[in-house]
């Protein structure tokens, strides 16, 4: 089930007409079916659906006529921190890479992905992890390259460098030419595997970012919270299911009744929200996230207590759903808050 946010961005969609006009594609055959208009195009501030831009990579991919197994990592190489626009500068701001990283799974929302990224720590090593299986097939493999490179050339604008990695794993098969790949990453990838992943060593995460400047990552942050609400708020049959899912999150009902009190079949409900570019999986979600923001402020609230309030089951089941979301755990980002607070105006 796709779980990306239906409005983004224009930046990568030009980006990507850009890189196909420069290996041949003609821009009419990039826009071809996406509903994409020169104007919007040409205008910055546009917005555009996930949609739309995976529409236009499944016309680069068949413009070519077979898949040009370097295109991916050649997109991945334009995707510098400043296409982001404020989440690229809060990133570049953040005292440390893990910080960094921290704040930008919280904010991922903001960005191009179509991945679910996790990051793992143990003592030795860090992994980022991308879970691409609700990305259609078509492009599956084209957007896990991209992406992969476009980590690479975040962290090389964090740095001034390439990072020395220790393991990149892909679950596509390896192409008849991995040079591309090798030269990318500096190290030979593996492919036909369970994940994919990027590993580095542990003490990388704590390295100090040259341009950090805590006042400004504030600013930013703040800044990303407020445009990830606004690009959040819901309207149409959207906004009325969240009303109703708010009114009782301890008990979330199932969309039959949520139908049902919107005085249509299920089905009409799937449809509707369909075409709003949302799923009834995905505004429970939101609830329960942004609900648990707001309990996650409150004092003398445990993470049990909140975990039962907001109807999970289990509460290893609210941990994971939190960290999947907001790229911490409850406890971390609760720590934050407080930290916030404590810091004089």
């Amino acid at each position: 089930m796709a779980t990306w946010p239906q409005q983004r961005s224009i930046s990568s969609v030009q980006l990507l007409t850009q890189l196909a006009q420069d290996v041949g594609i003609r821009l009419a055959d990039c826009l071809r079916t996406t509903g994409i208009t020169i104007h919007q195009l040409n205008d910055n501030n546009a917005e555009v659906s996930a949609q739309q831009e995976l529409c236009l990579i499944a016309n680069l991919i068949q413009a070519q006529g077979y898949y040009r197994h370097d295109f991916g990592l050649e997109a991945g190489k334009r995707y510098h921190l400043s296409s982001y626009g404020i989440w690229g500068f809060a990133l570049i701001s953040s005292p440390t890479l893990r910080e960094a990283i921290h704040l930008g799974l919280r904010y991922v929302d903001l960005t191009f992905a179509f991945h679910q990224v996790q990051l793992e720590e143990s003592l030795e090593a860090a992994r980022l992890l991308l879970d691409g299986s609700a990305i259609p097939t078509l492009c599956r493999q084209f957007l896990v390259d991209r992406d992969m490179s476009a980590i690479m050339t975040m962290v090389e604008d964090l740095f001034n460098t390439k990072p020395p990695l220790l393991e990149v794993t892909f679950t596509h098969a390896a192409p008849a030419d991995i040079s591309p790949y090798q030269q990318r990453f500096g190290l030979t990838p593996l492919f036909n595997q369970a994940e994919n992943s990027v590993k580095f060593a542990g003490q990388l995460l704590d390295l100090t970012i040259p341009q950090s400047n805590p006042a400004i990552v504030q600013m930013c942050e703040s800044q990303c919270k407020a445009l990830l609400t606004r690009r959040q708020q819901r309207s149409g049959v959207a906004a009325k299911v969240r009303d109703i899912l708010l009114t009782q999150p301890q008990h979330i009902p199932d969309m039959e009744v949520v139908a049902a009190r919107l005085c249509m079949s299920s089905r009409t409900l799937r449809r509707h929200l369909l075409a709003e570019g949302v799923s009834y999986r995905l505004l429970v979600d939101e609830v329960r996230m942004a609900l648990a923001e707001e309990l996650l402020s409150l004092r003398g609230i445990t993470v049990e207590q909140i975990s039962v309030r907001l109807g999970y089951s289990e509460v290893s089941n609210f941990l994971h759903a939190f960290k999947r979301c907001k790229g911490q755990t409850p406890k971390a980002f609760k720590e934050t808050l407080v930290a916030n607070k404590a810091e004089p105006l």
